[in-house]
């Protein structure tokens, strides 16, 4: 099973819209995926269409069952996504081409906030590892991290296969995830040796600015190939997408629709299918 933490320094930057368009690509291409909302704000857990009251009792949030990894499975505490299935040439539970479409999630909660402070105690760093032993059915994993470096994030690193930087083309957020990226280095070092791989992925990119344009070459020089080829433009109707809770492959339009194409690419960049290993082990 591949875990992949979806990480960002700061707040801003499209870190969820990123988790939700790979948990889109993921759908389309039948890859029956998990995804485990740390972020204390919840919003992909919003964004996946899962609101309070639907279909949840007794069915703990993430924050809940990290105080307590060792007596919960977390496998009993998954909501099926509530996005709508309205992708061309598939029926309602399936995709083109036979299979059947898993998306869960681990609701988040405020409650997640408890374990931000920074902490070096294995039996800390491991309490999500614990929870994700319980879950076999799924091929991959997507952990939306909270916007910062703390306790959580280290956390969800030490719990993953694959840890992605969300990065926009700004001199503090390529300056932010360069810093990110020498502090991953050190925690895999010490705690998380069972990360496979890092990359940083451009979003929110305007092909039109030349500042961007800018930013992107410093990003290549300073990231070297961590720099996934994948950089995901600017949209302006996310908000729309994410407020009505669809996928973006499921939303009408040649933006969608180009959006869509470049999450599938991202998640190919990403995913190893099982038996397959990956070429990146930075």
């Amino acid at each position: 099973m591949q875990i992949i933490s979806i990480s960002s320094l700061k707040g801003g930057v499209g870190k969820t819209s990123v988790t939700l368009g790979l948990a889109s690509a993921a759908r389309a291409q039948g890859i029956p995926t998990l995804v485990v909302d740390m972020d204390p704000h919840a919003d992909a857990t919003t964004g996946l269409g899962v609101k309070q009251g639907q279909d949840i009792e007794g069915r703990e949030d993430i924050g809940t069952l990290l105080e307590r990894p060792r007596r919960v499975s977390m496998a009993d505490h998954v909501i099926a996504s509530g996005w709508p299935d309205l992708t061309p040439g598939a029926t309602e539970t399936g995709v083109p081409g036979g299979g059947t479409k898993v998306l869960d999630v681990v609701r988040g909660s405020s409650r997640t906030s408890l374990f931000e402070r920074p902490t070096t105690r294995l039996r800390e760093l491991r309490r999500l590892n614990t929870l994700l032993e319980s879950v076999t059915k799924y091929a991959l994993v997507l952990v939306d991290c909270p916007p910062a470096l703390n306790g959580v994030t280290r956390m969800a690193w030490a719990a993953s296969t694959d840890v992605l930087l969300v990065a926009e083309p700004s001199l503090f957020s390529v300056a932010g995830t360069e810093r990110t990226l020498r502090a991953l280095d050190l925690f895999r070092k010490e705690y998380a040796q069972g990360v496979h791989s890092t990359g940083v992925v451009a979003n929110r990119v305007r092909p039109a600015s030349t500042e961007h344009q800018f930013r992107l070459g410093e990003m290549e020089r300073m990231y070297g190939d961590r720099l996934l080829p994948v950089a995901i433009p600017e949209q302006g109707n996310w908000q729309q997408i994410q407020g009505a809770a669809w996928p973006v492959h499921a939303w009408p339009g040649e933006t969608a629709a180009q959006s869509a194409e470049l999450f599938e690419e991202l998640l190919s960049a990403l995913h190893r299918p099982q038996g397959r290993r990956s070429q990146r082990r930075h």
